[in-house]
């Protein structure tokens, strides 16, 4: 039985998506081309631009699509499930290449467009609940400021995982988050609570 054209059509664009992630993760915006995602997909001209017009569009599309790339993992939420959330958002830097390329292009993105700080803002309200509901468990100090907090996360943990990638490929990620954490949670749970916290059991050999 032939598949019906509509899901032949989902599934297309769904190839087109992840060889763009590919390509963009290992070429960057501007070393990634339309020929390149067309062959890394295995579509024909027509077939690549009845889906997207342009590489700018593509690029648009995976960066949007950024926090559908992860399955986060559930539990309460909380101070503790505020950090198991950023180990693994490490680990799947480190091993899907669709959350690699959404992440790049959110920091490349003035090279094809406005800058766009959507995915950034995305972030912060996804870290901000947790942070609300940490307070409401009596795990914050006083003066501190959910919100505020979350954004500062937001751009720590950029810039944790650029300068990782950079120095190791990422490789020593895990540990430089483990790093952050010993520097930040003094500033934002009593000493009761981060007593309680667990940094996740992952070592450099599991990351790679």
């Amino acid at each position: 039985m032939n598949e019906p054209r509509q899901q032949r059509a989902v599934k297309t664009r769904e190839s087109i998506v992840y060889a763009a992630a590919a390509i963009f993760d290992e070429c960057g915006y501007s070393g990634a081309s339309i020929s390149k995602i067309m062959e890394e997909a295995g579509v024909t001209q027509g077939g690549m631009y009845f889906h997207f017009k342009s590489k700018q569009e593509l690029a648009s599309e995976v960066m949007a699509k950024q926090q559908e790339f992860v399955a986060f993992p559930v539990g309460e939420p909380g101070l503790q499930r505020l950090i198991d959330l950023t180990f693994f958002m490490a680990h799947a830097l480190q091993t899907n290449v669709l959350v690699r390329a959404s992440v790049r292009l959110a920091v490349e993105q003035g090279e094809f467009g406005k800058p766009d700080a959507t995915a950034y803002h995305e972030w912060v309200d996804q870290l901000s609940f947790f942070m609300f509901a940490a307070r409401e468990r009596g795990e914050l100090l006083d003066d501190v400021d959910e919100r505020e907090f979350a954004t500062l996360l937001t751009g720590a943990f950029t810039g944790v995982q650029i300068y990782s990638n950079i120095a190791t490929g990422r490789v020593d990620l895990y540990d430089r988050l483990v790093a952050m954490w010993r520097y930040t949670l003094p500033a934002l749970a009593p000493a009761h609570v981060r007593a309680n916290l667990v940094m996740p059991p992952y070592s450099e050999t599991q990351a790679a």
